[in-house]
C-alpha cells in the first residue's frame, strides 16, 4: 500500500514489536513508515525519501527492487512457491548450491540451506558438534571464538555471542565459549599489520584447550555488531594454521561481508585460508527475500553417511530452499558476477576512505577505518556514554537530512548499496562529516 494512512503509527504501537529498540525511543519521534524501495532509497508514506546508507541492516546490496531480482521471483511465483527439500529437490536450490560451491577456493562443498544468517550460523554449530561424535571423538564439543563476538539470536548463536549486559535472562541455557581477545592489530592511525604477533594471546587460551574444541567460529577482518572492529589478514592466517595443525575446523561467518562488500567475494579470502564452513545470508538474495546457507566441507558432509551407521543430521527448516527465495539468490549470484562486486567495492571503498579520512584529526573521534564497502567513524575518545548519546543525535540530525543510519553505541558506519553511484555517495558522506562537526 502507498496511500498515506494516519493511523499506521497509531496501529504500530498498538501491534508491532520492534527489533532491537528500547520503548522509550518509541516515543521520540514518529517512525517513518516505508511502503516502496527504489534503488538506494526507501519512500515512506508521506513521500519522504531516505537515502538506505546501511544497505536495510546489509543485506539490500543491489538496492531496493532490482528489476533482475524482481522478475526471478514473479517468474518463480508463477511455477513453484514452495517444496521441502526433504527427500525432494527443485532447480533453483540445486543451481544456487552449486553457485555458492563453485565459489569457494575448492567445489567439493554441500550447502545446508537456511532463512536468516543465526540458523546458518546455529546449522555450523550443530554439525561441528555431531561431527565429533561421527568422528569418534564426543569429548570435542567446545568452540572458540571473540570477545564480543556476534553471530545472531537463536541459541546455539548466542552462546558464541554471549553478552551479559543483554542476554543475563539466558545464561542457564547457553554453553560456555572460549572467549579470545580481539586483535586490536590494525588501525587507521597505524595500518601496519603485526605479522602474527596479533594471535600470541589466543594462542596461548586455545592451545591449553585443543584437546576440547571442535571449532574456532570467527567474523572474518571485520566484527559487524561489536562496532565495526576491524582487524589484519594476520591474525586470521594464523588461526587458519593453527586449525589445521589441532584438527579444529575453522567456521567463518561471513553474513555480513560475503558477496564482495569487502572487496573480495568473502573476506576470507584476503587472508588467503581455506574454512572448513563457511555461513552467509543478508545479501544472498540481494536483500529481497530471506535466506541463508551452511556451506560445508565433503570430508565433513560424508561424515553424516549412514551406511555404517545411522549419522544422518536430524536438522532442518520448512523454508530451507524455498524457491522463491533462491530464484531471488541465484538472479543476485548473476548481478553480483556481472557487475564485479568486489571491484566495484574497491573502488567505493576508495572514496569512503579519502571523504571519511580528514575526520581522523578530530579531537572527538576515537578512530576511522574502511574496509572495502564499509566506512566507520567511531567517537571518543573517553566518555562512551556521552559518545553514544552523540551518535544517537547524528543519527536523528542525518533522518532530517534524508538519511538513515543505525550507529552501533559509539559507532557511526555507512555500508550503502553496492550500486549507489559516486555523486549520491559523496552527498552521503558530506553529510555524515557534517552532521558528526555539528553535533560536537
Amino acid at each position: 500500500m502507498t496511500s498515506k494512512d494516519p493511523k499506521w503509527i497509531e496501529r504500530d504501537f498498538a501491534h508491532v514489536w520492534h527489533p532491537y529498540t528500547r520503548f522509550s525511543t518509541l516515543d521520540e519521534h514518529r517512525l517513518p513508515v516505508i511502503v516502496r524501495g527504489e534503488g538506494t532509497r526507501l519512500i515512506t508514506d508521506d513521500g519522504r525519501s531516505y537515502l538506505d546508507a546501511i544497505s536495510s541492516w546489509w543485506c539490500a546490496a543491489l538496492g531496493h527492487g532490482h528489476p533482475r531480482i524482481v522478475e526471478a521471483i514473479r517468474k518463480q511465483a508463477g511455477e513453484l512457491q514452495h517444496s521441502i527439500l526433504g527427500n525432494l529437490t527443485h532447480p533453483r536450490a540445486i543451481e544456487v548450491a552449486e553457485q555458492l560451491a563453485a565459489m569457494m577456493p575448492s567445489s567439493d562443498r554441500h550447502v545446508l540451506f537456511a532463512s536468516d544468517g543465526a540458523s546458518a550460523v546455529e546449522q555450523a554449530v550443530k554439525i561441528a558438534v555431531q561431527y565429533r561424535h561421527a568422528t569418534g571423538q564426543p569429548e570435542r564439543c567446545r568452540f572458540a571464538c571473540f570477545e564480543d563476538a556476534y553471530h545472531g539470536d537463536t541459541l546455539g548463536a548466542m552462546s558464541l555471542g554471549y553478552l551479559e549486559a543483554f542476554h543475563r535472562p539466558f545464561a542457564d541455557m547457553v554453553f560456555p565459549a572460549l572467549r579470545l581477545p580481539f586483535p586490536h592489530c590494525l588501525r587507521q592511525r597505524n595500518p601496519a599489520p603485526c605479522e602474527g604477533a596479533c594471535f600470541a594471546a589466543a594462542e596461548r587460551i586455545l592451545s591449553h584447550h585443543a584437546g576440547e574444541l571442535t571449532a574456532l567460529v570467527l567474523e572474518p577482518l571485520v566484527q559487524g555488531a561489536a562496532g565495526m572492529r576491524m582487524y589484519g589478514h594476520c591474525f586470521l592466517e594464523e588461526a587458519a594454521t593453527w586449525c589445521r595443525k589441532h584438527d579444529v575446523l575453522l567456521v567463518v561467518d561471513e553474513i555480513a561481508t560475503g558477496f564482495g562488500r569487502t572487496g573480495s567475494w568473502f573476506a576470507f579470502e584476503q587472508a588467503g585460508v581455506d574454512p572448513d564452513i563457511v555461513c552467509v545470508g543478508k545479501a544472498l538474495t540481494g536483500g529481497a527475500l530471506p535466506a541463508s546457507a551452511t556451506i560445508c566441507r565433503d570430508a565433513i558432509y560424508r561424515r553424516f553417511s549412514d551406511l555404517d551407521e545411522d549419522c544422518t543430521l536430524q536438522h532442518g527448516h520448512t523454508f530451507c530452499g524455498n524457491p522463491l527465495a533462491m530464484a531471488a539468490a541465484s538472479a543476485a549470484l548473476e548481478v553480483y558476477r556481472e557487475l564485479d562486486a568486489p571491484a566495484l567495492a574497491r573502488k567505493k571503498g576508495a572514496w569512503i576512505r579519502e571523504k571519511l579520512a580528514p575526520l581522523a584529526d578530530r579531537d572527538d573521534v576515537h578512530d576511522v577505518r574502511c574496509l572495502g564497502m564499509i566506512g566507520v567513524v567511531e567517537l571518543g575518545p573517553s566518555d562512551m556514554p556521552a559518545a553514544a548519546a552523540r551518535a544517537h543525535r547524528v543519527r536523528l540530525n542525518l533522518m532530517d537530512r534524508g538519511i538513515l543510519l543505525r550507529p552501533l553505541g559509539n559507532v557511526i558506519y555507512v555500508m550503502p548499496p553496492l550500486i549507489i553511484e559516486e555523486a549520491e555517495l559523496a552527498v552521503l558522506l558530506d553529510h555524515v562529516t557534517e552532521a558528526i562537526a555539528t553535533t560536537a
